[in-house]
């Protein structure tokens, strides 16, 4: 029986009980035998109200319980909103607190170039940034050919200025060659982009003579002989280097230190190679 049900038949009883009673009042010897069967009617009847009541009641008090928790469900849903934005405001501004500490040492790794910090407003379509545009331009003394760094060293380099914008080709990109050459030894090579590579996380050395020195493992820096890259900034690390077939060169690839993936701060070194010395390639 639902609730309205209980309620109508809990009316209907309790009138019926008042009638019973009332003519149950009655003082008069000719209603002793009607008040004797009343009496075996009321008693029944009474036990129905009460049991109607009851279960009345309980049904009430179970609604009651049912909107209690529901508003404290409702309560701890909010509370748990509340968290779970806090704690990724919290996650969020680690990570950023942790990208400026890498910039920061960055900044101080190389502190014998100018820099401008910029953040990527936008990229082209793609997993990776391969080209990318920061928010600094001309009016900030950017430059073409001015080279990019972050996540530990060389990124890309910008191709085209705005005023308030820049565009930077990242060393991953096809069209990307960097001079580079071995930290330890001084050898030459170069980096080609490579975005088919670097789906496996990696870029192709290549144009390493068959007696130069680099091996695996060996930190690359951009070459002194390049045209546009200042020299001694780090592109990655060599690996795999192996003799070319016809066993005049060797070749391998390049784990670079940027993380093309998650890219967000960059810094733009505002000196050109172009300002520190003739061009010799």
């Amino acid at each position: 029986m639902d609730n309205k049900s209980s309620k109508y038949m809990l009316i209907i009883l309790t009138v019926l009980c008042t009638v019973l009673i009332v003519v149950s009042s009655v003082q008069s010897g000719f209603m002793d035998p009607l008040r004797n069967y009343i009496g075996y009617v009321l008693v029944p009847v009474q036990k129905g109200v009460n049991v109607v009541g009851t279960g009345i009641y309980d049904r009430i008090e179970e609604h009651n319980e049912l909107k209690d928790a529901y508003a404290q469900n409702e309560e701890l849903r909010a509370r748990v909103d509340i968290l779970t934005e806090e704690n990724n405001r919290l996650r969020s501004e680690t990570e950023e607190l942790e990208r400026l500490r890498e910039l920061y040492e960055l900044d101080n790794q190389y502190m014998q170039y100018p820099k401008v910090a910029a953040r990527i407003i936008a990229k082209d379509s793609g997993d990776w940034f391969q080209v990318f545009r920061i928010d600094k331009g001309s009016n900030d003394g950017i430059l073409p050919d001015m080279n990019v760094m972050s996540g530990g060293g060389l990124c890309g380099i910008v191709t085209e200025v705005g005023a308030n914008y820049a565009t930077v080709r990242s060393i991953i990109d096809d069209e990307s060659r960097v001079s580079a050459m071995s930290q330890h030894s001084g050898d030459s090579c170069i980096v080609a982009g490579d975005l088919k590579l670097f789906e496996e996380g990696k870029l192709a050395l290549t144009r390493i003579d068959k007696n130069a020195n680099i091996s695996d493992g060996d930190a690359i820096v951009t070459s002194n002989i390049s045209a546009k890259f200042l020299p001694g900034i780090l592109v990655g690390y060599a690996s795999d280097i192996t003799i070319d077939s016809q066993h005049l060169t060797k070749s391998g690839y390049l784990v670079p230190v940027a993380d093309f993936e998650n890219l967000q701060e960059v810094f733009v070194i505002t000196e050109l190679k172009a300002q520190m010395e003739p061009l010799d390639e």
